[in-house]
């Protein structure tokens, strides 16, 4: 994906992508492995410096200890909205693609 070798909508998908992951049979370990493997991503996912996320939390964190100033109420409020807004969006963007491609 950062090669350019796979585009980015190929390879994004919701709930429904996460449906088709597990097999009609039941194997103990094969959920195990989809279930270790899907919080290892929440977890990556959860870091990054989005601001409606720990990770942008962290990021206004790290501004207060540089700059000894705490980001105003105001501006947080700002920033998380935008972050969820961003986080929302992709939601919805990703379960299009699942929609379309269960049209297809």
């Amino acid at each position: 994906m950062f090669k350019g070798n796979i585009k980015a909508k190929d390879s994004l998908g919701s709930v429904l992508s996460i449906a088709t992951l597990f097999d009609a049979s039941w194997s103990w370990e094969r959920f195990w492995t989809i279930t270790a493997m899907l919080s290892i991503i929440l977890a990556f996912f959860n870091i990054l410096p989005i601001p409606a996320l720990d990770g942008g939390y962290v990021l206004f964190l790290l501004w207060e200890i540089v700059t000894g100033k705490k980001p105003s109420d105001r501006f947080m409020e700002i920033v998380t909205t935008a972050g969820f807004v961003l986080l929302i969006t992709l939601m919805v963007f990703a379960l299009g693609l699942d929609i379309n491609r269960f049209f297809q």
